[in-house]
């Protein structure tokens, strides 16, 4: 606590210094305005990314810890409560359910015969407590989703091809087609345990997103096995033609899956810096706070994955961002800042917040997202996560044009688009981009995600802080003049 009081003191006088300077080009801000910057990141990372926060997991000590820091420094800067909820100030409830795999079992009956599938070959899993399902008639998609009709598959034990890339979301279209189960056929018993692997950590998903799923899991061979070879193979090559449709199986199958299950509420922390004129929309920025708590591998001395990179670096730059965006305004529009939870789980805070928002969607001109920042040196590349999607390319690139700034590897920034909370705003109309140092090239960002991405040495150590800091000059500019009716007269203009 004394040293940090110390750094901040040193942190305040540098800003002091600096504050009278006038604004340089994004490509030559003054030392002193890097150094500041820099200084306020680190010690919000070193906060965030600390043992103390354990690993910011939603529904633990970690988050409150997290919860309580951004708010703190939200309200420094005089930010106010962003909720638009007198009875839920700065937070916003986000629903979510954990369960974790407890046991399972697999059989299937032809004729008079029974076969259990051996645990080494099968899996199952549920996200209530337990889900039974028995004697189920079964059929035989092969790789066929969309096409499938509802009267082929409801009530029935659906049985699918596994594919690399696009299983999850077959099965996501046949459950809407009401099967009592879908049971996924894999190469071998080595995915099998593949699959066991990938379910084998707590899984959060939404509360209002529950679904009655069962899913299972077993091997090529099983099915050749149950099927009986010559049956099992003539499937395999009709699901290889064009002409094929499902078909019904002579087999019925039990499956049966138990999970240990609890239900807590995590939250959203929502920040506002009013805007001069209320009804002209709204800016909006976010990061999301949390990360997986311990994930270090069994028996380690350090198992607390602190996430420095992902995330504690985006919100520090979110919350600094926050403080010179504060000092400077007002602006024309107000600037709301989402922290949000759960993003690891799959965007779960996001999603919690467009079900839920804190303002109309269709207000906000202009989303900024920030995430895993620290990675670029200074003078990188931008990567434009994306481009081409929101009527702000022009914005965006007229900045960086300005600030002599380049832009990275386009194809490789789009390969994230989906997989960072800005793509569940921009599903439903929002304008959201993420623009960073971080996402310019595989060069930049490909050692972090081969070494220390969703792991333990997600340290303080390992961090670059020089894009990090051309990251928050570049949005500086970006956010003042998306929140200026001026530079920017509408959501198209």
């Amino acid at each position: 606590m004394t040293q940090l009081g110390a750094r901040t003191g040193l942190l305040i006088a540098a800003l002091l210094a600096v504050a009278g300077c006038a604004r340089a080009p994004l490509a030559t801000a003054p030392p002193p305005v890097r150094a500041a910057i820099e200084a306020s990141l680190m010690r919000d990372i070193e906060v965030l990314a600390s043992d103390e926060y354990g690993g910011r997991r939603p529904g633990t000590l970690g988050e409150e810890r997290t919860l309580a820091y951004i708010t703190e420094e939200l309200q420094k800067a005089g930010l106010v409560s962003g909720t638009n909820d007198p009875g839920s100030a700065w937070r916003a409830p986000v629903e979510l359910i954990a369960t974790e795999p407890a046991s399972s079992r697999l059989a299937f009956r032809r004729g008079s015969n029974i076969v259990e599938i051996a645990e080494e070959k099968s899996a199952a899993y549920t996200s209530r407590r337990r889900a039974l399902i028995e004697e189920a008639e079964m059929v035989f998609v092969g790789r066929l989703a969309e096409e499938v009709s509802e009267e082929d598959v409801t009530g029935r034990a659906v049985v699918m091809l596994a594919e690399p890339g696009v299983s999850q979301i077959r099965r996501r279209i046949l459950f809407e087609k009401n099967p009592v189960a879908i049971i996924t056929v894999v190469e071998d018993e080595a995915a099998i345990a593949d699959t066991r692997n990938g379910f084998a950590r707590e899984r959060f998903l939404l509360a209002k997103d529950e679904t009655q799923n069962l899913s299972a899991y077993t091997t090529m061979q099983t099915m050749s096995d149950v099927l009986r070879p010559e049956v099992w193979e003539d499937l395999l090559q009709q699901a290889d033609t064009a002409s094929f449709i499902p078909q019904p199986l002579d087999v019925t199958a039990s499956i049966e899956a138990t999970s240990i299950r609890r239900e807590f509420t995590s939250y959203n922390v929502i920040g506002l810096l009013p805007g001069r004129l209320p009804q002209s929309g709204a800016v909006l920025l976010l990061a999301h706070w949390d990360h997986f708590g311990e994930c270090g591998e069994e028996g380690a001395e350090d198992r607390i994955c602190n996430g420095a990179v992902d995330n504690a670096s985006g919100v520090a730059l979110m919350l600094e961002l926050a403080r010179r965006l504060a000092a400077s305004g007002p602006h024309d529009r107000a600037i709301y800042v989402l922290a949000t939870s759960a993003e690891e789980a799959g965007l779960l805070g996001a999603k919690a917040f467009v079900a839920a928002p804190a303002l109309p969607l269709d207000s906000i001109v202009a989303a900024f997202n920030f995430d895993t920042v620290a990675v670029a040196p200074e003078g990188s590349a931008v990567g434009f996560v994306g481009e081409g999607r929101t009527p702000l390319d022009s914005l965006i690139k007229d900045v960086l044009s300005e600030g002599q700034r380049d832009l990275g590897n386009p194809a490789f920034a789009e390969s994230f688009v989906q997989r960072q909370d800005g793509w569940v705003l921009l599903e439903q109309g929002v304008p959201a981009v993420m623009v960073s140092t971080a996402f310019s090239s595989e060069i930049v960002l490909g050692p972090f995600l081969s070494s220390d991405y969703h792991r333990a040495s997600d340290e303080i150590a390992k961090i670059e802080l020089g894009g990090a800091v051309d990251d928050l000059l570049l949005h500086e500019e970006l956010v003042k003049r998306a929140a200026s009716t001026a530079s920017l007269p509408s959501v198209g203009g």
